[in-house]
């Protein structure tokens, strides 16, 4: 779903994760994102960087 909601492909989620670039929380073997940290994010202009 995050892919759709940055208009990103997959890898480019997880090298952002991998770098400590993206904002979400490791649930065991899966990550979760809450929509008001991603949209923070995107405001802050990290998300073009």
């Amino acid at each position: 779903e995050l892919c759709v909601y940055l208009s990103l492909k997959r890898d480019s989620i997880y090298r952002l994760l991998k770098n400590n670039d993206l904002p979400g929380h490791k649930v065991g073997k899966s990550w979760r994102f809450q929509v008001s940290e991603i949209d923070a994010w995107i405001k802050s202009g990290k998300a073009g960087e």
